[in-house]
């Protein structure tokens, strides 16, 4: 798997780590704009709380998709770091974010907890980001 990691990043693999992790971080700031429309906590003319909701759950399976991808390279490539900080922010933001997935999929009646685990993911995910790409980009 490292072979391929490798060969489909052109030998790039940090950095390609780093822009997804970019693009997924960038994505779930847009996240919070998204669900403050659609839970009504802000009210712009051009975009409905309905439509604003249909796209929260459009760019979080985009996001998701990122940080499997990124996860799966980094344990391919890189498998467990000696960075203890990021291991354990990543583990946990993908075990909270599995959770909001099962909650929202099968446990709609713990939907009143999805608040409080999509602003765990977004910490987590800053978190995660701060000692990898973070670490990376201020280093360059």
């Amino acid at each position: 798997m490292e072979d391929f990691v490798d060969n489909l990043t052109n030998g790039n693999v940090t950095e390609v780590k780093v822009i997804l992790a970019s693009v997924a971080l960038a994505l779930a700031v847009y996240q919070l704009v998204l669900i403050s429309v659609g839970y009504g906590k802000l009210r712009p003319r051009f975009l409905s709380p309905r439509v604003a909701s249909v796209a929260h759950r459009a760019v979080g399976a985009t996001i998701a998709t990122l940080l499997v991808v990124t996860a799966v390279m980094c344990l391919s490539y890189f498998e467990v770091e000696d960075n203890t900080a990021h291991v354990v922010a990543a583990i946990a933001l993908l075990t909270v974010l599995a959770l909001k997935v099962a909650i929202i999929r099968r446990w709609h009646s713990l939907g009143r907890f999805l608040p409080v685990l999509g602003t765990l993911v977004i910490v987590l995910l800053a978190i995660t980001w701060l000692t990898s790409a973070g670490d990376f980009l201020s280093d360059s």
